[in-house]
């Protein structure tokens, strides 16, 4: 059992379907009064509870907390089995793979930028990643409630299944090419590392090392941000990708005179 205390993870929970509740209120102001509606609108349980019950539960909250059946990062785990069976012949897919991301902090702003770029799985070690899951659903908005997930107990091993399966593995690190001159299209997969970097066995296993190009003093960037530009120049390449396909079936103009 884990509880939830930000207004937009608390939203997006009770948006996404996913069983939850009962909401736990105390003094609610606006905000919280309209959560209450969201939540009654959804069928979920409302209690009225004194400061000092919340205060017990989350001593960090906003009047409102919302009471959940799993205390884990993400609501939509999955495995990677069934993800890759439900996938089927789809020739487009993003994988993000999170090499030891420990820092909840980082792990739920990561998720956020997953939500926004539309990745299809996110994939961590089953140990030596984030907990946390207050602060996680906290930072990423509320895009926990709605990101896949998969924990796994051998990186490694769903490295090589992705690729039995047709994706192209790319490694982050400085050392690497221009992400803009690698070509991320088809089945891709991005591997994040903490702040060890990739670890060996993940590193071999990349089909290529994609850089983000930086003019800084400081070495690199945060994994979160990281994360978030190389999403976006995935999103940006088949955006492109898409607009040329879609420009090269327009029918020209016959501008010839009949005779």
């Amino acid at each position: 059992m884990g509880y939830l205390s930000g207004f937009h993870a608390i939203e997006e929970r009770i948006k996404s379907g996913i069983p939850c509740g009962p909401l736990l209120v105390a003094k609610p102001g606006p905000r919280a009064r309209e959560l209450v509606d969201i939540a009654l609108a959804c069928r979920i349980r409302v209690d009225r509870v004194g400061t000092a019950d919340l205060d017990r539960l989350v001593p960090d909250h906003r009047g409102i907390i919302l009471e959940t059946t799993d205390n884990s990062a993400s609501s939509g785990i999955v495995t990677l089995e069934d993800f890759l069976i439900t996938l089927g012949d789809r020739q487009n897919a993003l994988v993000l793979i999170l090499d030891e991301i420990t820092d909840p902090h980082n792990y739920g702003a990561i998720l956020r930028s997953c939500d926004q770029f539309d990745v299809d799985l996110v994939i961590s070690r089953r140990r030596r990643n984030a907990k946390n899951a207050p602060v996680i659903a906290q930072t990423s908005a509320g895009a926990s409630a709605w990101v896949k997930c998969a924990e796994e107990g051998n990186l490694a091993r769903a490295v090589e299944l992705l690729k039995e399966n047709n994706f192209w593995v790319y490694g982050a690190d400085m050392n690497g090419q221009k992400v803009y001159n690698l070509e991320l299209s088809g089945r891709i997969a991005l591997i994040m590392g903490g702040e060890a970097g990739l670890s060996r066995l993940l590193h071999e296993r990349c089909d290529d090392i994609a850089a983000i190009p930086t003019q800084g003093r400081i070495d690199s960037l945060n994994v979160s941000v990281a994360a978030g530009i190389l999403l976006y120049e995935v999103t940006r390449q088949r955006y492109c990708s898409s607009r040329q396909k879609s420009k090269g079936s327009e029918k020209k103009p016959n501008n010839k005179q009949e005779p």
